[in-house]
């Protein structure tokens, strides 16, 4: 399906949008193509919906999800105001270099603004040279940091 609008208007899915993020989820799964091995509960997502210090922002189109992120605001020891870490940001291939990024970009942005937080930074790996790009064109400084995983059993 292709966009009906160029302009796009990202919103923040709030309690009664369970069904928004699990699409937003799915969404993920396609675009990032290494499917979650776990997705968790019902309960456990509408928890998410409810703290405050998550948001999840996406782009609707005819009421199906086409781009869409994940953030947590993150508390600081160093600083009164605190940080907004993007966990996860994807947009639908077809939708892909029409804006849809931008405007996510933009509502974050907006959000950090709105909660008084310092920055917004996301991750992104090394080899993704469309995602460097896009974070770049977005007013993005890249900083190089090595990120360690440690698993928990």
């Amino acid at each position: 399906m292709q966009p009906t609008s160029p302009l796009f208007s990202p919103f923040r899915l709030g309690t009664a949008d369970l069904h928004r993020f699990q699409s937003l989820i799915q969404l993920f799964n396609r675009v990032f193509e290494a499917p979650f091995p776990e997705i968790a509960s019902d309960t456990r997502l509408q928890a998410l919906l409810n703290k405050p210090g998550f948001a999840v922002y996406v782009v609707c189109e005819e009421e199906e999800v086409v781009g869409g992120a994940t953030a947590y605001e993150l508390p600081l020891y160093t600083s009164d105001r605190g940080e907004l870490f993007v966990y996860d940001m994807a947009v639908k291939p077809e939708y892909q270099h029409q804006g849809v990024g931008k405007a996510l970009i933009d509502a974050l942005k907006q959000h950090a603004t709105d909660q008084d937080l310092s920055h917004l930074f996301v991750p992104a790996h090394a080899s993704d040279t469309g995602a460097l790009a896009f974070y770049r064109a977005c007013g993005g400084e890249a900083e190089q940091v090595v990120h360690f995983n440690f698993p928990i059993a």
